[in-house]
């Protein structure tokens, strides 16, 4: 059996590789899951293709192996063995896969540990540094303090952000303040890390925590093995909030999520509703009212990127604490350029 590297940019490559998937149960191929693709590999058997994985970054995805070949193992454990020796190739030694449940133990198998399951998909890791790791490296509490979290992504830090925090801070011990780092916002991690640092430095007992690989937004979580009927929102949502429950609220002894109230987002209310299913009673889910501005509109970070958009300096000194304004003001003509040109709104 051959193994080729595929160029998913040659249209006849790419549709002999998606006929072999679809004929073997994988229906998505939208183009935020395709693109993110680096490298894909396929067994060849004659002129067939009998297995496929491709690598997505740290992601291994779109593994599949022909139903003829799939009840030994042999073929499957090839594919994952290739993957995992391109990734050391390009120097990445930490992989994850999102799965579908009956997949789960031939993952556990070549070595892959699980992180979180559900009845709709499961996420696994392998190699280092592992959660393990990461969460030993998160400052922790003192004996019976009373232990939050908050996770943002803060695209700008606003003053909806702040009244959040603040509320946290004064109804607990110890806040931990997660900050999404996916680079898949407007304002770049960096940039986000330091204004949130800037926004709560008064706040003593609430500690920035970047988010590293793990708690992430759920959006970029893969789902293109998911059936045609799976709603995709609740598959992601509740992964991502079961990895939260199963790995971090034992090891940081948090009792308490805060989460702000979401009028303008469906996606972000259906999340919400999901924490409050999953969370409890292990941790209890605090919803709070959004912050108003004097007109009585609810204060988002969408909001304060359409006045960025707009140069709107009077609705932007409405909507952010004065650290994030002075930022955004000096930088407003770099931020507008990079709204334009990736046609962010």
């Amino acid at each position: 059996m051959e193994i080729q590297t595929l160029n998913l940019k040659i249209k006849r490559h790419y549709q002999k590789w998606r006929h072999f998937l679809e004929v073997n149960g994988i229906q998505h191929f939208e183009s935020s899951e395709v693109d993110q693709i680096e490298q894909t590999f396929v067994w060849i058997e004659g002129q067939a293709i009998a297995a496929t994985g491709s690598l997505a970054g740290k992601v291994l995805k779109y593994i599949a192996v022909d139903r003829r070949y799939a009840a030994e193992g042999a073929l499957f454990n090839q594919v994952i063995s290739q993957l995992m020796q391109a990734a050391a190739t390009n120097g990445q030694y930490h992989l994850f896969v999102f799965t579908k449940p009956q997949y789960q133990a031939s993952f556990e198998y070549v070595g892959f540990h699980t992180l979180a399951a559900t009845s709709d998909g499961v996420i696994l890791e392998a190699g280092t540094p592992d959660i393990n790791s990461f969460i030993k490296e998160i400052p922790k509490a003192k004996a019976h303090q009373q232990v939050a979290a908050i996770v943002m992504n803060a695209n700008p830090f606003t003053l909806g952000h702040r009244a959040l925090v603040e509320a946290a801070s004064q109804e607990n011990d110890l806040v931990y303040l997660f900050i999404v780092q996916a680079e898949r916002s407007l304002f770049t991690f960096q940039e986000r890390w330091q204004l949130v640092k800037e926004g709560v430095a008064d706040l003593t007992n609430v500690k920035p925590v970047a988010s590293g690989d793990y708690l992430i937004s759920a959006a970029t979580f893969p789902a293109y093995f998911l059936k045609d009927d799976q709603d995709l929102g609740t598959y992601q949502a509740a992964l991502d909030i079961t990895l939260f429950k199963n790995q971090f609220v034992p090891a940081l002894q948090i009792k308490r999520r805060y989460v702000g109230t979401e009028p303008l987002s469906k996606t972000t209310n259906s999340y919400n509703e999901v924490m409050k299913r999953l969370l409890p009673p292990e941790v209890k889910v605090v919803e709070m009212a959004r912050k108003l501005d004097q007109t009585g509109q609810p204060i988002s970070a969408t909001r304060v990127r359409q006045a960025i958009l707009t140069g709107d300096q009077q609705s932007l000194q409405a909507l952010l604490p004065t650290s994030s304004y002075n930022y955004i003001k000096e930088h407003l003509a770099t931020l507008q350029e990079r709204m334009l040109k990736i046609g962010r709104k």
